[in-house]
């Protein structure tokens, strides 16, 4: 499965019953609840990462990106979106980038 098919679920389950699927539940709650979510769970893997468990940390790290695609999906932004500005940062050095901002 790619970031792609995930976030294409995700997608065919905003109008979905809430009682059919988490991901449905979650969207109904609202963008500030899948945001608040994403939070969490990056939170988990920041801890995982401190405790240098891997393998909790390899399942935060999911968590936290199906999060992310839940909270971008929230507020439709297209992963395409981001994964044009990610493209574009591609050649240019993360600290030139920085400086640009």
């Amino acid at each position: 499965m790619t970031l792609d098919d995930l976030y294409a679920t995700i997608l065919a389950r905003k109008d979905a019953d809430p009682n059919s699927s988490w991901t449905a539940q979650l969207l109904a709650k609202g963008p500030e609840k899948c945001a608040e979510k994403f939070g969490e769970e990056a939170i988990e893997a920041i801890i995982e990462a401190i405790r240098n468990d891997k393998s909790a940390l390899t399942n935060e790290a999911a968590d936290v990106l199906y999060h992310l695609l839940v909270m971008l999906a929230a507020r439709d932004v297209p992963l395409s979106d981001v994964l044009d500005t990610l493209a574009k940062r591609q050649n240019q050095s993360g600290l030139a980038e920085k400086a640009a901002r």
